[in-house]
């Protein structure tokens, strides 16, 4: 592929790549996101990274993203080790190859978004200068988690409200977004003007999308007895994605599209990695 393009991989789990990766691999995916859930608690980062090294060598892949994603604002319950994990990861990105740290912010129980910010303000300002010195970005995914703006217990990065809010109070070129339209769509944002407006602070894309059943929305509305949205696996959803290709190339952006599985309502189970395989080579064609 031309060194220029941006690349079409897949998210695994940082505990298990290894035995997953030579698995999947003869499908071309050409990056992988490692989520390591939230803790990387137990895991030899240094052995990990190396054989990883070894099978990229193989393969001819890259990793994109190393990810911690649980609340560092709490460190409650199983959270206990997440903060802790930030760190481990901004300090063992270079070794897989990557300068992209990616989870949720946090947020403080039950308070709202304005509540919390002080604290991710503590948090991740300390973790940005380490970032820094370690020449690594921190990603922020933009999934609700099932909060809102005035409560919830995972992430405060849910929408551009508070992106302003939290870049605001980090105003640091280190600091960004793990970006995809499934989660924006779920509130029922359109995803395409506002990757165009938040192009630059996109530093990781996930492959992502969803369905709006409009149908259902004009006749029950947003809290009625029936469902109005359903992730999708790309290619098979609302999404435009020769749209989203033509603005990050227009936006000279660098980093890859990673798929993320596990949740297409039809493409699952042992259909799983055909609806993966299907993704690939569909954002590959959008991409050309």
């Amino acid at each position: 592929m031309a060194a220029e393009q941006i690349r079409i991989g897949t998210i695994v789990g940082g505990r298990d790549a290894v035995q997953v990766i030579p698995q999947i691999a003869q499908h071309g995916f050409e990056s992988y996101s490692l989520s390591f859930g939230q803790s990387t608690s137990g895991i030899e980062l240094k052995e990990t990274a190396k054989m990883i090294e070894d099978l990229a060598a193989q393969h001819n892949f890259v990793i994109s993203s190393v990810g911690v994603y649980g609340n560092p604002l709490t460190g409650e319950g199983d959270n206990a080790d997440t903060l802790a994990s930030w760190e481990r990861l901004i300090d063992h990105a270079h070794l897989f190859g990557t300068d992209i740290v990616a989870g949720f912010t946090g947020r403080l129980t039950g308070l709202s978004i304005e509540a919390s910010i002080p604290k991710y303000t503590e948090v991740f300002g300390e973790l940005s200068r380490r970032a820094d010195g370690n020449g690594v970005r921190i990603a922020f995914e933009n999934c609700a988690m099932g909060g809102s703006w005035h409560s919830g217990d995972w992430n405060i990065a849910l929408n551009p409200s508070a992106w302003e809010l939290m870049f605001n109070a980090i105003p640091s070129d280190n600091i960004g977004l793990q970006w995809e339209p499934a989660h924006q769509m779920d509130s029922l944002v359109d995803p395409i003007p506002q990757l165009r407006k938040w192009v630059d602070k996109v530093f990781h894309v996930h492959g992502k999308d969803a369905t709006i059943a409009w149908d259902i929305v004009r006749e029950y509305g947003l809290r009625g007895p029936k469902r109005f949205v359903w992730d999708r696996t790309p290619g098979f959803g609302d999404t435009n994605w020769s749209d989203i290709m033509t603005i990050l190339m227009q936006a000279n952006y660098k980093g890859t599209i990673d798929i993320e599985g596990w949740h297409d309502p039809v493409y699952k189970d042992e259909l799983e990695m055909t609806g993966q395989v299907h993704a690939l080579h569909y954002l590959k064609q959008c991409r050309g």
